[in-house]
């Protein structure tokens, strides 16, 4: 893995809902310190052409705006065709339960005729999509001030809401958690709560569990888990790439950190892995947007701490500082250059001394890969004192101040607990 590119200058994007739809992203709404949530106003949609890297807002064909979502933040969009079904969330003076539907085709918000037993208004909460049907786990109900545990289910065919009867322990009462979906299971990772009142006081609850929910039979699992699992953290990001699911960023409270690593979880092993891309990362942060498309991942905005002073950075974990900063940036995480490597497994079976990695790099990746080589040896820590293409310095995201990332990093360490593949 490579993060090969970093801008700014783009919207800030802090507790939005995204989307992605062929080559572009939609996102939708989110918190902004220069922004009155409480006028009710129609929400922001920005869109970012992810070939072009640019960002732009579209006009809307209704423009009377009268079936249009207010303005809003800790709600949750997924996806079903080309259309975006935006749900719940929160203005800072009231809560929604309605549901919306964006048209990426027409550009036009509808507001879907729905039956059965509707949700609370929350914000917080997780969202996805399994089987035409879209999944509302948790979130935090600002009318009667407590975390939820409930599970409801919208089938987008009938638009009929219920609610989901289970089998098993379900998680516990959390808001600003990951539901991620794999084949038809829902896994919830994360999240802030109390786990003693239910209710959101100032001592923060951290669960680092894994919850699964098996649709196929109605039925939460908490697997046991192996590996290097991370921090418990809430407000990070979630994605899938070939039957994995990886976490990015997030902040526990409770800790005082900000985070910026990348962890990723087997399904089928049920392990946790830490990876370390080449390049330099986005600061640690939390709330922000995290989509795939085809093999890159796109991270843009969120929001972070101010340093007045310099503080000390350990293990990739910030510490963090009441004074916040909303991003603008946009960072690019390139996965095709994933390499093949054996399974925890097949490491399990066997004594091996090296691992063989296979892959056909182009010729843009291995300049790339001869210059971080040359300024590593060559002791450089500002790219602009090499003579080298801007498009090549773009794509290294070599923006000043360019810092090299360490990563000496034994690939066969004795614990498994502690075992870091590196892609590179």
């Amino acid at each position: 893995m490579y993060w090969t590119v970093h801008t700014s200058g783009g919207p800030k994007l802090v507790s939005n809902a995204a989307v992605a739809i062929g080559t572009s992203i939609f996102t939708f709404g989110g918190y902004c310190v220069d922004v009155d949530h409480t006028k009710f106003k129609p929400i922001d949609i920005h869109i970012l052409d992810t070939e072009k890297l640019k960002w732009w807002k579209p006009e809307l064909n209704n423009q009377d705006c009268s079936c249009a979502p207010f303005m809003r933040y800790g709600h949750t969009a997924i996806n079903l065709g080309s259309n975006i079904y935006l749900w719940g969330g929160f203005n800072g003076n009231r809560a929604c339960n309605t549901l919306y539907c964006f048209n990426t085709e027409t550009l036009k918000w509808t507001t879907p005729s729905v039956f059965g037993h509707k949700p609370e208004p929350r914000d917080g909460h997780s969202a996805c999509i399994i089987q035409n049907c879209m999944y509302i786990f948790g979130g935090y109900e600002e009318g009667s001030g407590l975390f939820a545990s409930d599970l409801y289910m919208l089938n987008l065919h009938s638009m009929e809401w219920s609610i989901v009867k289970t089998e098993g322990r379900p998680p516990s009462n959390r808001d600003y958690h990951t539901a991620t979906a794999i084949d038809n299971k829902m896994y919830i990772f994360g999240g802030r709560s109390d786990w003693a009142a239910s209710r959101q006081i100032d001592t923060d609850t951290y669960c680092s569990y894994i919850y699964y929910l098996d649709t196929s039979r109605g039925k939460w699992i908490r697997p046991n888990v192996y590996g290097s699992k991370p921090i418990a953290r809430r407000s990070h990001s979630a994605f899938v790439k070939d039957g994995f699911f990886y976490i990015f960023g997030g902040f526990n409270k409770n800790k005082d950190l900000h985070f910026q690593d990348i962890h990723r979880y087997d399904p089928v092993s049920s392990t946790w892995m830490k990876i370390l891309p080449k390049g330099t990362p986005p600061c640690a942060r939390r709330r922000q947007i995290c989509q795939l498309v085809n093999d890159r991942i796109f991270i843009a905005g969120g929001i972070s701490p101010i340093f007045p002073k310099p503080v000390s950075i350990t293990d990739q974990y910030v510490q963090f500082n009441a004074n916040l900063k909303e991003h603008d940036d946009l960072h690019i995480l390139d996965l095709s250059k994933i390499l093949n490597f054996l399974s925890l497994s097949e490491l399990q079976k066997k004594t091996i001394s090296c691992i063989s990695f296979f892959i056909e790099p182009s010729l843009k990746d291995m300049c790339m890969v001869n210059v971080w080589e040359n300024m590593e040896e060559k002791k450089i820590d500002n790219i602009n004192d090499l003579h080298i293409p801007l498009s090549l310095k773009h794509d290294m995201a070599a923006f000043h101040p360019f810092e090299i990332m360490e990563t000496n990093i034994d690939m066969m360490q004795s614990s498994e607990e502690n075992l870091i593949v590196l892609l590179s």
